[in-house]
């Protein structure tokens, strides 16, 4: 191994305990929205919580195997990740089609959604279908840059703060209905997830010094987009075009 490759692993050798965050703050938010009716979840919906699981629980191994000197097996669970991050994304995209059926249930019964009406669906739908495309972009970038031990590393951590908001924002909306405030419980609790995210990226970035790095300005990009989820929702052409594509 090169001198360059030991000082570029030698910046991540704490990164597999600060990969616990992103880990608990995606349990912590899907808690009660997958396990409260875990029996009445569609099989798609298992696939795609134990891979995402499974991708998150990967990059705090695969930090430890390289900065130990492991490589043999961090690159065997590589190429293994790999096939996993598949999953994630397909599933994830698979899954878009739940949003139109949702967005199609609270147009037909509205008082079964109470302040979800059908626009937030079809927002939430063309917000994750980018998401996911960013989520992987970062994938491809990484293996290709995966001599380059810095850049693959940032590449692959820029993935967990690419997807990290669905979990999130569906624990702060279970959130702010337990504290009594369902009429905010919409648009303010993904705000509050966005900035949160952002947040942790921001710390991240300045802590492993990959501020001015693309992986970087992707996961920053996929979630100031994901801000834009009303408006999208409420764009009447949209969500024809999402309805055509995403079959109900």
């Amino acid at each position: 191994m090169a001198p360059t490759d030991r000082a570029g692993l030698a910046r991540y050798r704490d990164l597999y305990l600060w990969m616990l965050i992103p880990m608990a703050v995606m349990q912590l938010g899907i808690l009660r929205d997958y396990w409260g009716d875990f029996s009445d979840n569609a099989w798609p919906v298992h696939v795609h919580y134990w891979t995402a699981t499974l991708w998150y629980l990967l990059l705090i191994v695969q930090p430890r195997l390289a900065t130990t000197g492991r490589m043999a097996q961090h690159r065997t669970w590589g190429m293994i990740g790999f096939f996993l991050a598949g999953g994630v994304a397909f599933t994830a995209l698979a899954a878009l089609n739940r949003d139109i059926v949702n967005a199609g249930r609270a147009a037909a019964s509205p008082d079964q959604f109470g302040p979800f009406k059908p626009w937030f669906f079809y927002g939430i739908a063309a917000v994750e279908f980018v998401m996911m495309s960013a989520f992987i972009v970062a994938i491809v970038q990484a293996i290709r840059h995966r001599k380059r031990l810095e850049d693959h590393a940032w590449w692959l951590v820029s993935s967990v703060f690419i997807i990290m908001m669905p979990t999130l924002g569906r624990g702060m909306q279970f959130l702010w209905f337990m504290i009594g405030r369902p009429e905010d419980a919409v648009t303010l609790p993904l705000y509050v997830s966005t900035a949160a995210i952002v947040a942790l990226l921001a710390w991240a970035a300045r802590r492993y010094g990959r501020f001015n790095h693309p992986a970087t300005w992707l996961a920053l990009g996929a979630n100031l987009f994901n801000l834009l989820f009303e408006p999208l929702g409420k764009w009447v052409w949209l969500q024809g075009v999402l309805r055509m594509i995403i079959k109900d």
